[in-house]
C-alpha cells in the first residue's frame, strides 16, 4: 500500500502543476478563465490526494503486502477473494429496469412507473437469491 499512496501523491502533485498551468494559460489567451476544465482539474487534484493520503496513512497500520516487496511474486498476493454467485438472472432484470428509468428521463415519467418494478424486483431477487431455491444456505 505504501507504493500506491507515494504513486497517487505523485499523481496529485502532477495534477496540480497542470490545472495551475491550465488556468494561467486559458487566462491569458482569452476573454478570461476557463471555469469548467480549471475547476475539474482542481476537483481531480483533491481526489488524488485523497486517495494518496488515505493509502499512505493506511500503509502505516497495516502489514506491508506483497506489492510493497520488490523481491515478490504474483502468487504471493494470491488468496481468496469471496464469494460470488455461480449463476443469477438478477443483473439482467437491473440492467432491464435502470435501462427503463433512463429512457424514462428521455421520453417521458410515465416510463418511471415500468422501471420502478422491475428495478426492485431485481434489487430484492438479488439480495435473497441465496434463501431460496436450489443455492439455499450457501
Amino acid at each position: 500500500m505504501k507504493e500506491q499512496g507515494k504513486i497517487f501523491l505523485g499523481l496529485s502533485v502532477f495534477v496540480l502543476a497542470m490545472a495551475i498551468t491550465y488556468g494561467l494559460w486559458t487566462n491569458n489567451s482569452g476573454p478570461g478563465l476557463e471555469a469548467a476544465g480549471t475547476t475539474a482539474l482542481f476537483l481531480a487534484f483533491g481526489l488524488c490526494a485523497f486517495i494518496g493520503y488515505y493509502l499512505a496513512f493506511t500503509a502505516r497500520r497495516v502489514d506491508s503486502g506483497a506489492g510493497d516487496n520488490p523481491e515478490a511474486e504474483v502468487a504471493d498476493d494470491a488468496g481468496e477473494l469471496g464469494f460470488f454467485a455461480p449463476h443469477s438472472w438478477q443483473p439482467l432484470s437491473l440492467a432491464l429496469g435502470g435501462a427503463l428509468a433512463f429512457l424514462g428521463v428521455i421520453f417521458g415519467w410515465w416510463l418511471m412507473f415500468w422501471a420502478a418494478p422491475i428495478i426492485l424486483i431485481g434489487i430484492f431477487g438479488w439480495v435473497f437469491e441465496f434463501y431460496r431455491g436450489e443455492n439455499q444456505n450457501q
